[in-house]
């Protein structure tokens, strides 16, 4: 059996770790799939959640867990480990000069050192009760690292899928019941705890993920979405709204009417009015008063035309 392969007792849990530096009372608080690697073995001290406490006070050992990459510019799972020992007091809550010292669990006592038969350094404080530990803390032991890092990005894009889209071909692998293990791991529903469980089914999938790849064309970008295309093929869809199709051109007949037409009846705003300028103001101040009677009789004259015209062409400019 693989040091990944689920097994008929183990539980599955995620623990975070963040793999860039960050200094905290000038000390690195970093630790990184290659530290992970490096060091096999490690405590999984500093947590100081009570939730996320109480999850590692239920390991067992041969738990397998998901090593996860966290407060990074990609986060997600890259590597595979397991419980090496259960929960014991985190004694670096004494240590006034480690980054996750708690000054509240500095009145613990000596004792609980000898229970836990660990080695402190000198700058603990003695004063605390054995009886009534506040943190704690287990060993992990890395496994393997992750063929292909699953990245964040691709599970929140799985746990997206609407049932109407169906599984994009490049994880399809993962089948429908996959997709709905990943849907509902507490990574993509809840976030930032960070010591989380993970049911087997989810586990299965992410080992899927893990050693098949396959999504690397896939576009994991949060403005966009996959839908299922006539072929019954997934393609991605842009949720940005699509550009207004432009405007067809007229021809160049048409356009040489509307520049005669607009360079005669050009107008000036005087506050509420227009006044119409130009060539047809000059024409339109000839016209003399008989003119002017007959028009008005005769509503099909040329005169009548073209104010006809002109107040057409004055409404489509307002």
């Amino acid at each position: 059996m693989s040091p990944t392969s689920p097994s008929a007792s183990a539980r599955y849990w995620l623990l975070k770790a963040e793999p860039d530096t960050r200094i905290v009372k000038g000390k690195d608080v970093k630790f990184s799939v290659d530290d992970f690697e490096r060091v096999k073995t490690s405590p999984w001290e500093g947590v100081r959640n009570y939730e996320a406490r109480n999850l590692m006070r239920e390991m067992k050992e041969g738990d397998k867990a998901l090593f996860y990459h966290s407060n990074c510019k990609v986060p997600g799972i890259a590597a595979f480990a397991q419980v090496s020992k259960e929960a014991y007091p985190d004694y670096t809550a004494w240590d006034s000069s480690h980054p996750y010292f708690d000054p509240v669990s500095q009145s613990r006592s000596s004792s609980l050192i000898q229970k836990s038969e660990l080695t402190f350094p000198s700058s603990i404080s003695q004063k605390s009760d054995s009886e009534d530990p506040k943190w704690f803390m287990v060993d992990l032991t890395f496994t393997s690292r992750a063929p292909h890092f699953v990245p964040l990005a691709l599970l929140r894009k799985i746990a997206d899928l609407a049932p109407s889209q169906g599984i994009p071909e490049e994880v399809g692998y993962l089948g429908e019941a996959g997709v709905a293990s990943i849907k509902n791991m507490d990574l993509v529903t809840r976030g930032r705890l960070s010591v989380q469980r993970v049911e087997e089914g989810a586990w299965k999938a992410i080992n899927e993920l893990a050693s098949r790849g396959g999504w690397e064309e896939m576009d994991l970008r949060p403005g966009k979405k996959l839908e299922k295309a006539k072929d019954g093929e997934p393609k991605a869809k842009s949720s940005l709204k699509e550009k207004a199709k432009p405007k067809p051109r007229k021809k160049a007949s048409e356009t040489k009417e509307d520049n005669s037409m607009s360079n005669d009846t050009k107008t000036r705003v005087d506050g509420d009015k227009e006044k119409p300028l130009g060539k047809a103001t000059d024409e339109k101040r000839k016209v003399p008063a008989k003119r002017k009677r007959e028009a008005k009789a005769e509503p099909d004259s040329e005169v009548a035309n073209e104010r006809d015209g002109l107040r057409r062409s004055t409404r489509a400019r307002k």
